[in-house]
């Protein structure tokens, strides 16, 4: 090898080591706005769905502390604040729950103004049905409901909704009213946020029909269930199955989105009309949005980033970020559907999943 070609190759190696770094120093860390030193920041969230050093930053950052509650279903935080916000500065309902609190107006518009990392989010949540151009949300994570399993009781793996219904074993179904009624009209050809109420009913018919193995109706915590040994399968959350394949270290558990399709949802970060602490909470969420928070949020709870900033800069593992159950291929998410706000058949479906959830298991 000639000396120049040696000296070239030198030189390309010494770049290919010195161009990430530069990256990662003009990659300025999330500065927080001056003036809330000493505050207090109330935030409701979903249970395991948030980063082990998210909240620890932003109170370094910011010089403030934070009172972090969780809750189990997007009905239990609407009823809550139906019935008084209890002093939450930032709640992070599902999407269409967004629009039934907009619409009551539990919810208060956002000034967009204080939230300049919003430019991070990918253009394909803009214009998303529930609150199209950000006007009182802005979104968190999103992902799928589809079926977490135990691989040993299914070494065949799991393809369809039959599948779980036929299995001759212990299941846990999610306590989601309008997502498992939507599964049960996808599953009857209808249209999943269907009105009318004959299809409901025959939707609920079905489930109930096929949910004699079913032992428990899980309020976000299927994933536990399952990696107890307590079911063989659960309706779930992308994530929270994942969290528990990652946390195996094994091969032990997998999730699939069933070949009919399944429920595509994003939960969405909203401040509640009497928040004690608004501006504290527009911080937040803009913290929430700059690319490496947003990306370590993402990597840790295994759920899909809308930061497209983030995924366009390499900081979300490339093993999630290739993985068709938390970002789904063009096949899959042709066969996903979401939940869309339909107040006029609220009453109807809480009738019907009550009467579900005395029904199944028998």
């Amino acid at each position: 090898m000639s000396k120049y070609f040696r000296f070239v190759l030198v030189l390309a190696v010494m770049l290919a080591l010195v161009v990430p770094a530069m990256a990662q120093d003009d990659m300025m860390a999330w500065e927080c706005p001056e003036g809330f030193e000493g505050q207090t920041l109330s935030v409701f969230n979903w249970a395991t769905y948030i980063a082990d050093n998210t909240i620890p930053d932003f109170e370094a950052a910011c010089g403030v502390s934070v009172d972090y509650s969780i809750y189990g279903s997007a009905d239990e935080a609407l009823a809550i604040l139906r019935g008084g916000n209890p002093g939450y500065d930032l709640v992070v309902p599902s999407d269409f729950i967004v629009a039934i609190m907009a619409e009551e107006e539990l919810i208060q518009e956002l000034d967009l103004s204080k939230i300049p990392n919003l430019e991070n989010v990918s253009p394909r949540f803009e214009t998303i049905a529930y609150d199209p151009g950000f006007t009182f949300s802005v979104p968190y994570q999103w992902g799928t409901i589809g079926i977490g399993y135990s691989t040993e009781a299914f070494p065949d793996g799991i393809t369809s909704w039959e599948d779980l219904w036929e299995h001759d074993g212990n299941v846990a179904w999610i306590e989601e009213s309008r997502s498992m009624l939507g599964i049960g009209l996808l599953l009857l050809g209808e249209d999943p946020n269907s009105t009318d109420e004959d299809l409901l009913e025959a939707s609920a018919e079905y489930l109930t029909d096929n949910g004699d193995n079913v032992v428990a109706i899980a309020a976000d915590d299927g994933q536990a269930l399952l990696e107890r040994g307590d079911v063989d399968a659960a309706i779930e959350y992308n994530g929270d199955i994942y969290q528990v394949i990652f946390d195996c270290e094994c091969e032990d558990f997998a999730y699939i989105v069933p070949e009919e399709g399944a429920v595509a949802w994003t939960d969405a970060m909203v401040i509640p009309s009497d928040a004690p602490n608004p501006e504290l909470a527009h911080v937040f969420i803009d913290y929430i949005l700059d690319p490496q928070v947003g990306a370590d949020l993402s990597n840790f709870t295994a759920y899909g980033s809308p930061n497209q900033t983030a995924i366009d800069m390499g900081l979300i593992d490339e093993e999630l970020l290739n993985d068709p159950g938390i970002y789904p291929t063009a096949d899959i998410e042709e066969g996903l559907f979401e939940v869309r706000e339909l107040p006029e058949i609220e009453d109807v479906v809480n009738d019907l999943w009550d009467e579900i959830k005395i029904e199944v298991g028998g």
